[in-house]
């Protein structure tokens, strides 16, 4: 009896076993696809959606080559060497001297290259604020001879005193002649031609040296002035303004000069001031009567003059050794 009960438990069991293995396997019926209606067209007009544009992509920074086979970085690199110290007691002897660079003299137009001008240079540190000019018109009461440092200018008058101005007329749209006014022309610096150094020779009875030391330097100018029939007479070159040396020789110690013998020269423009690489004539030294050469000689006998002075001043220090 109890094996027949068995049996009809384990029949009862292999068919509901069955029975859940057909039901998993049977697949569902698909579901019939839904037509959805077309949506009605309305005549609102289309909206634009903003998009956001890609990222930028930075360019790639510009490795420019170097346009030579070595870097020049001895000038760039400059020092300016400092004066000895003077006292006030070891000056056995001074005088003041006026001279002037003329740029077209053979030994100076390395001072006019176009590649770099001395006054391109200056110019360039006045604007940039790291130089400072000073006016060059006379003052009686602060400056009577306008070479005493006593006025700064701003980097646009001292642009304005290179160049000359030129009276222009017009006329309105009714053809009335309107006032007359002044226009600053534009400045050329190759029409700049000369430069005035105003200077002290020195002897320093502690290092027994007889030696000039720069104070100023001067762009000069010639300025046209209008008469009253037009004419325009010659005037003589005046100092447009003025460079306090000392200043300035930070400045020329890191620019190059330019020598047609070759490119390496490793000389600055302060180099060519201080181991004089220049040629010049004196125009003025320091007297009583506070008077130029130009103002008691004539001619040929200005330059007759200057050579003179120069070979005083060089007797003086030979006398000195003379035993």
């Amino acid at each position: 009896m109890k094996k027949k009960l068995f049996l009809i438990v384990l029949c009862l069991a292999c068919t509901a076993s069955y029975a859940q293995q057909t039901k998993k396997r049977k697949r569902p019926r698909p579901k019939p696809a839904v037509v959805q209606a077309p949506a009605p067209v309305s005549a609102a007009p289309s909206t634009v959606v903003a998009t956001t544009p890609p990222p930028v992509t930075p360019p790639k920074p510009f490795d420019r080559p170097l346009d030579s086979y070595y870097k020049k970085t001895n000038i760039l690199n400059a020092r300016v060497t400092p004066y000895p110290n003077l006292r006030e007691a070891d000056v056995a002897f001074a005088k003041r001297v006026w001279r002037e660079i003329d740029l077209r003299e053979k030994m100076n137009q390395y001072l006019a290259s176009p590649k770099q001008r001395l006054i391109d240079v200056l110019m360039a540190a006045i604007q940039s604020g790291e130089l400072t000019a000073y006016s060059a018109q006379p003052d009686s009461a602060l400056d009577p001879d306008g070479d005493s440092f006593a006025k700064p200018l701003t980097p646009d008058q001292a642009k304005g005193s290179l160049v000359d101005s030129t009276v222009i007329t017009g006329h309105d749209a009714n053809g009335n002649q309107l006032a007359p006014r002044r226009v600053a022309n534009i400045f050329n610096p190759d029409s700049l031609i000369k430069f005035r150094i105003k200077e002290d020779w020195v002897f320093d009875r502690q290092r027994s040296v007889f030696e000039p030391r720069i104070i100023g330097l001067a762009p000069m100018i010639r300025h046209k002035i209008e008469g009253a029939t037009g004419a325009t007479p010659p005037q003589d070159y005046q100092p447009a303004f003025w460079i306090y040396f000392p200043d300035a020789r930070a400045i020329l110690a890191t620019k190059e000069v330019v020598n047609k013998n070759s490119d390496a020269t490793n000389l600055s423009f302060d180099d060519i001031f201080m181991k004089r690489i220049f040629t010049s004539y004196i125009v003025k030294i320091s007297n009583d009567k506070d008077q130029s050469i130009k103002e008691y000689k004539e001619g040929i006998d200005r330059l007759t003059e200057s050579e003179d002075i120069k070979k005083k001043l060089m007797d003086w220090e030979l006398n000195l050794w003379q035993y």
